[in-house]
């Protein structure tokens, strides 16, 4: 049923706790699940601004996802990490269609409340336009 997860992450703590459901969901059916991250326009602006070496901007991205990489590395669960650009719903959103996953877990709540109470949240544009289920960590 569910054998292909998209889990999309962020830093924040309802990432962390929505990569164990999908980790479970996982586990029960067997499946495999591709972890994507989302660099929007602007913290790529940042990034280039104040690192010019593409190397230790690509490390940076990838420490900032450590923790949900040490979360699977500790399970046999097959698993991918995409790094992708753009603005997070529709870029998950499109990737999520294109790649008929089952199923896509997110946490409710990203890092930035402002745009949240300003543009709604990546969630809720996930869960509007993705053709698949979609679970909502709190």
């Amino acid at each position: 049923m569910f054998n292909r997860i998209l889990l999309a992450v962020d830093e924040s703590k309802h990432s962390y706790r929505s990569a164990s459901y999908a980790i479970e969901l996982a586990k029960k059916f067997n499946g495999t699940i591709d972890v994507v991250y989302v660099v929007d326009g602007q913290t790529s602006k940042e990034d280039v601004l104040h690192s010019g070496n593409k190397m230790a901007i690509e490390q940076k991205r990838k420490e900032k996802i450590k923790s949900i990489q040490e979360l699977f590395d500790q399970t046999d669960i097959d698993f991918r990490v995409h790094i992708l650009h753009g603005e997070p719903g529709p870029v998950i959103v499109e990737f999520a269609n294109k790649n008929n996953f089952d199923c896509v877990v997110l946490g409710s709540r990203g890092l930035n409340n402002l745009q949240t109470m300003i543009l709604g949240s990546v969630s809720h544009k996930v869960a509007k336009r993705v053709n698949c289920p979609v679970l909502i960590v709190k």
